[in-house]
C-alpha cells in the first residue's frame, strides 16, 4: 500500500512539474512575442487618446472602455482563430500578410509626417469636430467605431508578429500564447490610455487642494505640473507613435524580403549596426538597436512616402466610382415598368 501511494505521489509530482514547465514555457513565449510587437503597442497607446478629445470628462473612461472591449473582441473572436487557421492551413500566407500590414504601418507613419509638414484640410475639419464633441451620443458611437476599426488593423499586426515569433508547437500552445499576448497588451494599452486621458483631471484636483503648507504647496505644485505637462506628454507620445510605425513597418518589410531571398538591405543594416556598435563597446547593444531602428525607419519612410500618392489616387477612384451619375437631361429617370 505504501509503495503504491509513493508511486502515486511521484506521478502527481511529475505532472505538477510538467504543468509548471509548460506554464513557464507559455509565459516565456508570450513575453518574447509581446516584446516583438512593442512598436505597434506604442503606436496603439499613442493613437487612442485622440478619440476622446472634446468629450465631457465623465464620458472619457466609458469611451476608452468601449474601445478596449472592441479591441478584445477583435483579438479573441476574429484575429486569434484567423491566425491559427493560417498557421495550420496556409502558413505561406503569414509573411505576405505581415508585409502587407507592415506596408500599411509605413503608409500611416509617413502620412503623419507629411501631415506635420503639409497640414491637410481633412485633418483640420477633424480637429474642429473633436473640439465640439461634447456629449453627442451619435458622434461618440462613430468615434468608438472608428477607433475599433483602427485597432483591428493594429491588433492584426500584433497577432501576426506574435504568431511569427512563436516556435513550432501544438495549436493549443499557440492559442494560449496568442490569447495571453492579446489580453495582456489590451489591458496594458488601454490601462495606460485611461491614465493618460484622466491625468489632467487628477492634476486639476491636486492643483486645487486645500491642504495646508508645506504639504499642500507640494501637492498643488505637482498638480499644476501635471496639468501643464500633459499636452507635452501627448505630443511626445504622438511623435514616438509615428516613429514606431515607420520603424516597425520598415523592419517587417526588411525581414520579409530577407525571407524571400532579398537579404541585401537587411544585411546592410545589420552590418552598419555592428560596425557602429563596435566603436562604443560600453553601449554597443543600444547603438546597434538605434542604428537598426533608424535603418528600418528610413525604409519605412521611403515605402510609406511612395504609397501616399498611390493611396490618394485609389481613394479618388473609389469616391468617383461610388457616385451615381446624374441624368444628362433635366428629367427624372423613368421608373421600371412605366
Amino acid at each position: 500500500m505504501s509503495v503504491g501511494l509513493l508511486a502515486l505521489l511521484d506521478d502527481v509530482a511529475f505532472m505538477v512539474r510538467s504543468a509548471a514547465a509548460s506554464l513557464d514555457d507559455v509565459a516565456a513565449q508570450a513575453a518574447r512575442a509581446g516584446t516583438k510587437a512593442a512598436g505597434v503597442v506604442i503606436d496603439d497607446a499613442a493613437v487612442t487618446p485622440r478619440y476622446v478629445v472634446g468629450f465631457a470628462a465623465e464620458r472619457e473612461l466609458p469611451i476608452v472602455g468601449k474601445i478596449a472591449l472592441g479591441s478584445l473582441r477583435n483579438k479573441l473572436l476574429f484575429l486569434l482563430p484567423g491566425a491559427l487557421a493560417l498557421s495550420a492551413f496556409a502558413p505561406w500566407a503569414i509573411t505576405p500578410l505581415l508585409m502587407l500590414g507592415g506596408a500599411y504601418l509605413c503608409y500611416e507613419g509617413a502620412e503623419k509626417v507629411y501631415e506635420a509638414v503639409v497640414p491637410h484640410h481633412a485633418h483640420a475639419d477633424e480637429e474642429q469636430a473633436q473640439a465640439g464633441a461634447g456629449n453627442d451620443p451619435a458622434l461618440e458611437e462613430r468615434r468608438v467605431a472608428g477607433a475599433i476599426k483602427t485597432d483591428f488593423i493594429l491588433s492584426a499586426e500584433i497577432m501576426a508578429i506574435t504568431l511569427a515569433a512563436l516556435p513550432e508547437g501544438s495549436v493549443w500552445m499557440k492559442a494560449v500564447v496568442l490569447a495571453i499576448v492579446g489580453i495582456g497588451i489590451t489591458v496594458a494599452v488601454y490601462g495606460a490610455v485611461a491614465l493618460i486621458v484622466k491625468a489632467d483631471d487628477v492634476g486639476l484636483v491636486l492643483a486645487r487642494s486645500t491642504v495646508k503648507p508645506p504639504v499642500g504647496s507640494l501637492v498643488r505644485g505637482i498638480g499644476r505640473g501635471v496639468v501643464k505637462g500633459m499636452p507635452i506628454l501627448l505630443k511626445i507620445l504622438s511623435i514616438v507613435g509615428t516613429a514606431a510605425m515607420v520603424w516597425v513597418g520598415g523592419g517587417i518589410l526588411l525581414h520579409g524580403l530577407e525571407g524571400y531571398g532579398l537579404s541585401a538591405p537587411a544585411h546592410a543594416a545589420h552590418d552598419a549596426a555592428e560596425r557602429l556598435g563596435a566603436l562604443v563597446p560600453s553601449i554597443r547593444g543600444l547603438v546597434e538597436w538605434l542604428v537598426t531602428a533608424v535603418a528600418s525607419g528610413l525604409v519605412g519612410l521611403l515605402v510609406g512616402g511612395a504609397l501616399i500618392p498611390v493611396a490618394s489616387v485609389a481613394s479618388g477612384l473609389l469616391r468617383r466610382g461610388g457616385k451615381t451619375p446624374e441624368p444628362s437631361t433635366g428629367q427624372r429617370p423613368a421608373r421600371k415598368g412605366a
